[in-house]
């Protein structure tokens, strides 16, 4: 499984930086992560669940964080396990700022075993970007919040909160994810027509059958 891309942030290095090396951010940005704590300046223990495709499972693991470049680069190494199999990675990432931006790159590669690797390498390398894209949104709506000046209405001061994705956000983004590396673009009109239809179809023999019920 590769991993790899760029996202730019609207905030400057050093904030993104912080927020990459503080458990309680992580916690919040990255999906499924049910607990993140901090062991070490360089290592962190958690809990995260996780979705591919029809196989759901927990996984309790750990990061260490090697070759740490204040605040320019880091090598992160990943080690998770459970009842659904294992999850074993290793990458880089470097952060460049311009013009009040901060440009993130990462790449790695990692493998993955037990139930949760039969669904495909391809699914599992699909979903592993979706939940890495997504996570790096709610990172950059984050720091913008922190970011970004109280408001005063009247006599009282508003300060923006963050409000982390749902769980069925994250999966709805992956669903759509999925489906645009799976689906030609051509044919995504007529896939979408067909869903929806068949999604009406299932409401109203729901409904022919409550109603059958009921007499």
């Amino acid at each position: 499984m590769e991993l790899n891309g760029d996202y730019t942030f609207n905030a400057p290095r050093q904030v993104i930086w912080d927020a990459l090396m503080d458990p309680d951010v992580l916690a919040r940005i990255l999906p499924g992560v049910e607990r993140l704590e901090k062991v070490s300046d360089t290592e962190f223990t958690g809990v995260m669940n996780m979705r591919v495709g029809p196989v759901q499972g927990k996984f309790k693991g750990k990061v260490t964080l090697t070759d740490l470049q204040e605040p320019e680069s880091f090598h992160m190494i990943v080690d998770g396990r459970g009842a659904a199999g294992f999850i074993k990675g290793e990458g880089d990432a470097t952060l460049i700022e311009k013009d009040g931006k901060t440009i993130l790159t990462y790449n790695g590669s990692g493998d993955v075993g037990g139930k949760i690797a039969s669904v495909g390498q391809r699914l599992v390398e699909t979903t592993g970007k979706s939940i890495v894209r997504q996570g790096l949104e709610s990172l950059d709506r984050l720091t913008q919040a922190q970011l970004k000046p109280p408001e005063v209405e009247g006599e009282e001061v508003v300060i923006e909160e963050y409000v982390p994705p749902s769980e069925f956000e994250v999966a709805k983004g992956v669903v759509k994810d999925v489906f645009a590396e799976y689906i030609p673009e051509e044919q995504r009109p007529i896939v979408a027509a067909a869903g929806v239809a068949l999604f009406i179809a299932v409401i109203v023999l729901l409904f022919e059958l409550l109603g059958g019920s009921e007499d």
